[in-house]
């Protein structure tokens, strides 16, 4: 196995256990995070979003398939499931996660998956209404960044 791929592996088995710490020593201190909610993170903020979803998981469970990297790129499929913490319903997120590394470390994560489909789970009627148009997406997206600088400030 690739050693890029053993650092995906251990990225997720840390956050199968929900250890922040160990997920956050995977991170180039450069690094750069994306998903459809948490937007255009920094290396600061994309260790403090892990920590932040990590302490505030429930009913949290995760697994992780299809690795594959080679010395610069790459990627795996992995599940999420939780209780959304502002609704209280349940969620199961199918994601894609995409990596570039530097140094041994990642410096470039992003995470794909279908907004509406988990919008509709995590919101309910509203999420599926509203889901699938960029307003609601946009709405969601600056909801979260607040909910992270909140952390942020609480936590530095």
């Amino acid at each position: 196995m690739h050693e890029n791929s053993q650092l995906i592996a251990r990225f997720y088995e840390a956050f199968k256990k929900l250890d922040y710490s160990g997920m956050q020593t995977c991170y180039h201190p450069h690094a750069f995070f994306y998903d459809p909610v948490f937007q255009d993170l920094n290396a600061y903020e994309v260790k403090k979003m892990w920590e932040m979803l990590c302490k505030n998981a429930k009913d949290f469970s995760l697994v992780f398939s299809d690795l594959q990297a080679d010395e610069e790129y790459g990627q795996c499929k992995w599940t999420a499931t939780y209780l959304f913490t502002a609704t209280g319903k349940k969620v199961v997120n199918k994601i894609t996660a995409y990596f570039k590394f530097h140094e041994g470390q990642i410096i470039e994560h992003t995470d794909d998956f279908d907004f509406w489909k988990w919008s509709r789970q995590a919101m309910g009627f509203k999420g599926f209404l509203f889901g699938w148009t960029v307003y609601f997406q946009n709405k969601v997206s600056k909801a979260a960044r607040e909910r992270l600088l909140q952390y942020i400030n609480a936590h530095s």
